[in-house]
């Protein structure tokens, strides 16, 4: 399974390599990460095929994580790849406006890695 994981704080990288060290050595998840909305929407015109579930943080600058999402939902329909908005605030309208623009599923920070290998279950 491929997941882009998107987000503004470059150390959210080592921090998902370290928390699925097995899954990625047993070749069950594959990682890819993108620092902002606009490097994640490049990444998908080169992989579109290629990744399952998009992990994008919704407070960043330039392009947020809503924005991706709508445009993910509008560019991708066959077969759209499922996205989870991750953020620091659980707020019900980040939470509302995640939803609406058809976010999958929504988690908040710090995250919770065992909920998300869980929720990774179901999806693989």
């Amino acid at each position: 399974m491929k997941i882009l994981v998107v987000d503004d704080e470059a150390d959210v990288e080592s921090l998902f390599i370290q928390r699925f060290r097995k899954e990625i050595r047993n070749g069950d998840i594959e990682f890819d990460f993108a620092l902002s909305g606009e490097a994640a929407l490049s990444y998908l015109g080169d992989h579109r095929s290629e990744v399952i579930l998009i992990l994008s943080d919704i407070n960043m600058p330039g392009m947020s994580g809503i924005e991706l999402l709508s445009k993910i939902r509008t560019s991708y329909s066959a077969p759209p790849p499922m996205v989870m908005m991750v953020t620091a605030y659980g707020d019900e309208e980040n939470r509302r406006q995640a939803i609406a623009n058809g976010a999958n599923d929504f988690l908040t920070k710090p995250l919770d890695f065992e909920l998300l290998k869980d929720k990774l279950k179901n999806i693989s």
